[in-house]
């Protein structure tokens, strides 16, 4: 079988203690990675969690994102021609993407940490690309080669660095002067990247995109109608981000599987961004948007009902994430298991199928990651084991497939 698998979960896991020490040790004593020992502890925690997930029975195995501090990793950072900024003027961004919303203090003018734009034209360079193929690696070594093909890659959305700035704020002037010039090229790069690491083995990645649940959102179309700045509708956005994505995988080999989760936030203390049902965007995302998978948030009732899913096409997968990596109560098997049966009836009136038919096409997983940043999340390690025993013990009832 190969992916998605019936059992998944979306990448991030939590840290151990012994890694989160050893990180904190070189932010507060300015030593090297190296002084700090952080290879052998990453190498070796990376490998305790491979074997986590194995023994869990999960065959999409990942590193728990365990190299990263944060979700997105270092992938933007490592493009030629980009530029990071540090407590950039507010007046850059778009004060009513969600992020921003959040993390902009009142009474404050800039956006809090770190953001990326493109200085000059952006350009992929394998000698500096490295953050990924290393990852990459780090977990074929606690796999075997005939499972390589499913170990699975979580990779930042290539709109990632894009909704969240005014028009034209993405890249400078002398970079590129619109919005279609910069996307070309943010997907020749995406392109290489995933080029390169299909030559080293990776045949199973996710792209992580809570912009692209943003769309979902009132408050973020009401401010996008409001802002006159703003070239075109949001909906011309919609069309141009899934044309930056079928850009950025065209041409690729047809057994590297591609997915999307779409996520609404997962913030330090398990703090949600937006809400909005998916209805708004399911059918232009579902049918035109060529990715193999769609990894979709239904823990709660923000993220809206299943009847989008009625335009879910047969070629195409779906992984519901009804279990919540926010809240440590574990959800009642049967309910969960009725949940996963409503999403395939809809399903199946989409496509003229019957429940089981439909079922092929479905899978489950949590609705987020456990820690998309580094710490301050509310589950503990014993919480996220139950969490994704439910998850496989579902799997095998409702399937009795990996």
């Amino acid at each position: 079988m190969a992916p998605p698998f019936r059992a998944e979960h979306l990448g991030s896991l939590l840290r151990p203690k012994e890694l989160l020490e050893v990180r904190a040790a070189i932010r507060d004593k300015g030593i090297s990675a190296e002084e700090a020992g952080l290879p052998e502890i990453e190498k070796k925690a990376v490998g305790e969690v491979v074997k986590l997930q194995q023994e869990l029975g999960f065959k999409a195995v990942n590193s728990g994102e365990y190299n990263r501090t944060r979700f997105w990793g270092l992938l933007w950072d490592e493009i030629e021609g980009t530029i990071g900024l540090q407590d950039a003027e507010a007046s850059m961004f778009r004060l009513y993407h969600p992020d921003v919303v959040s993390l902009i203090e009142k009474g404050r003018k800039v956006f809090p940490g770190e953001s990326v734009i493109a200085g000059s034209k952006l350009r992929h360079n394998p000698s500096k690309s490295v953050s990924n193929l290393n990852e990459l690696r780090l977990v074929q070594q606690f796999v075997p080669k005939n499972e390589w093909g499913n170990i699975k890659l979580t990779m930042i959305a290539p709109s990632w660095f894009h909704m969240r700035y005014k028009q034209g704020r993405a890249y400078t002037k002398e970079a590129y002067a619109s919005d279609a010039e910069y996307f070309a090229d943010v997907a020749k790069v995406y392109k290489a990247e995933l080029e390169m690491l299909y030559k080293a083995g990776l045949r199973n990645v996710q792209f992580d995109d809570p912009g692209m649940a943003y769309f979902c959102s009132k408050d973020f179309r009401k401010g996008w109608e409001e802002d006159k700045d703003n070239i075109g509708t949001w909906e011309d956005l919609l069309d141009a981000y899934i044309n930056l994505y079928n850009d950025s995988i065209s041409g690729l080999p047809a057994d590297l599987h591609t997915g999307i989760h779409l996520c609404r936030g997962n913030f330090i203390g398990g703090r949600h961004f937006a809400e909005g049902a998916y209805d708004i965007i399911a059918k232009k995302l579902f049918e035109e948007l060529n990715v193999n998978t769609f990894y979709l948030e239904y823990d709660t009732e923000r993220s809206g009902g299943f009847e989008p899913l009625r335009y879910l096409p047969k070629n195409k997968y779906v992984v519901v994430g009804v279990i919540s990596t926010k809240l440590p109560q574990l959800e009642d098997k049967e309910t969960t298991k009725e949940r996963i049966y409503r999403a395939a009836d809809f399903v199946a009136e989409g496509r003229g199928q019957t429940r089981e038919e439909a079922l092929k096409s479905i899978c489950i997983s949590p609705q987020c990651g456990f820690s998309t940043h580094e710490t301050g999340y509310p589950l503990t390690v014993d919480d996220e084991k139950k969490k994704l025993s439910l998850v496989r013990q579902i799997a095998d009832e409702i399937w009795g497939e990996p």
